[in-house]
C-alpha cells in the first residue's frame, strides 16, 4: 500500500492557485491512494477498463488505473490540476498503458469521436463533510450517467463518521472563520445514506459498499497546512478573513495531531459506495 507520508515540498500554504495546484499534487493528493487501490481490486479493473473520472485533481488515481491497463480519462473544474494531471499522465504513465485523456470542463467534453462509452465512472472527491457537496455532485452526474454503459459500476466516495475521522475537526475551523455566527458553519456531520441518496438521484441501483482507512499523514506541521489548503475547503474562510489567521488555526487545530518526531498523523475512514447504471 502506498505510504501517506509525505516529504516538505517548499511552496507558500496560501500561494497562488499554480502552487495550490502543485501542493494538492504533491503533498495531498496521495492521501487516499489506498482508496483508490481498494476499488480498483475490487473491480478488477484492468486492460478491459474504460474509466472517465469525476473531479480527478492532478491524475493520481488516473495513473494508477492507467498502470494497471486501463483507458482512462478525467475531468476537473481547476486548470491548474488539469495541467499537471495531463504532464503527469504523459510523463509517469508506463508504456503499453491504455491511453489517457484529462480536460478542464464536463463529463461531456471527454467523448470520443467514435462515442465508445465508459464502463467505470468513479467520483473520489469524498462527499459528507459540508453543507451541499451531495448537491453539488448530482448535476455532474447526471450530465456523465448517459456516457457509462448499461450494467457498469459507479464509484461514489465519502467521509466516515467523524469519530472515526481525526480530520473532521480540523475542517470545522474553515466553517467556524466563514461564518463565526454559526458554531457548525457549513460543515455536517456525514450521514449514513449520503452516497445511497446521491446514487438514488443519478438514477443508479446501489450493489455494494465498503469502508477504507485513509490516514492523513505529513513530514511536519508546514507540509499539513499546505497539504489541507490546498484541498479549496478553506477558501471561504480565506475570504471571510485572511490566509494568516486561517493558516494559524488551521495550525492551532493540527496541534494534537503533531507527534514527539514533528510528524503530523490523523486516522481516517472512507466509504465507497459501487452502484450500477439500470
Amino acid at each position: 500500500m502506498t505510504p501517506t507520508l509525505v516529504q516538505h515540498h517548499p511552496s507558500a500554504a496560501s500561494g497562488p492557485r499554480g502552487t495550490r495546484a502543485r501542493d494538492w499534487a504533491e503533498i495531498q493528493e496521495r492521501m487516499l491512494v489506498p482508496l483508490y487501490e481498494a476499488v480498483y481490486a475490487r473491480l478488477e479493473v484492468g486492460p478491459t477498463t474504460r474509466l472517465l473520472g469525476l473531479g480527478c485533481g492532478s491524475g493520481l488515481a488516473l495513473l494508477v488505473a492507467a498502470s494497471r491497463g486501463a483507458c482512462v480519462a478525467g475531468v476537473d473544474d481547476d486548470p491548474g490540476r488539469v495541467a499537471l494531471a495531463r504532464t503527469r499522465l504523459h510523463d509517469e504513465a508506463t508504456p503499453g498503458t491504455g491511453t489517457a485523456a484529462v480536460v478542464c470542463g464536463g463529463p461531456a467534453d471527454t467523448a470520443d469521436a467514435d462515442c465508445t462509452p465508459y464502463n467505470l465512472l468513479t467520483a473520489f472527491e469524498p462527499i459528507g463533510c459540508a453543507a451541499g457537496d451531495t448537491d453539488c455532485l448530482t448535476p455532474t452526474l447526471a450530465e456523465a450517467v448517459p456516457l457509462v454503459r448499461r450494467g457498469s459500476a459507479v464509484v461514489l466516495t465519502g467521509w466516515g463518521p467523524p469519530e472515526r475521522c481525526a480530520t473532521s475537526a480540523v475542517l470545522r475551523v474553515a466553517s467556524r472563520l466563514t461564518n463565526p455566527q454559526r458554531a457548525s458553519g457549513g460543515w455536517r456531520a456525514p450521514l449514513r445514506d449520503d452516497l445511497e441518496n446521491v446514487a438514488a438521484r443519478a438514477g443508479l441501483r446501489p450493489d455494494g459498499s465498503g469502508r477504507v482507512a485513509c490516514p492523513f499523514g505529513y513530514s511536519d506541521m508546514d507540509s499539513a497546512v499546505r497539504g489541507l489548503m490546498s484541498t479549496g475547503l478553506f477558501d471561504a474562510a480565506i475570504r471571510a478573513t485572511d490566509p494568516a489567521q486561517v493558516e494559524k488555526e488551521l495550525v492551532e487545530a493540527l496541534h494534537p495531531h503533531l507527534r514527539e518526531d514533528g510528524t503530523v498523523w490523523m486516522p481516517n475512514v472512507f466509504r465507497y459506495l459501487i452502484a450500477r447504471k439500470p
